[in-house]
């Protein structure tokens, strides 16, 4: 099984994204997706984004996560 965490996409420059996970910043690949803009979510998985995803999911995503902790 995959583990992805969903990030805000703070920054974007030359096929790689700054992102927030909860308040952590990590720069990502974003080499995989297109249209994607500071303000946006993501889901990543090692160090790539690999999906665009809604504020909501974002939410769910963390509601979850802060449940497993």
């Amino acid at each position: 099984m995959c583990v992805g965490l969903s990030a805000k996409v703070v920054k974007i420059s030359d096929g790689t994204a700054v992102v927030d996970a909860m308040g952590a910043k990590r720069e990502v690949s974003v080499s995989l997706l297109n249209e994607l803009e500071p303000g946006d979510y993501v889901m990543v998985h090692a160090g790539v984004a690999i999906a665009k995803i809604t504020g909501d999911d974002d939410e769910e995503s963390d509601a979850v996560l802060e449940g497993l902790l």
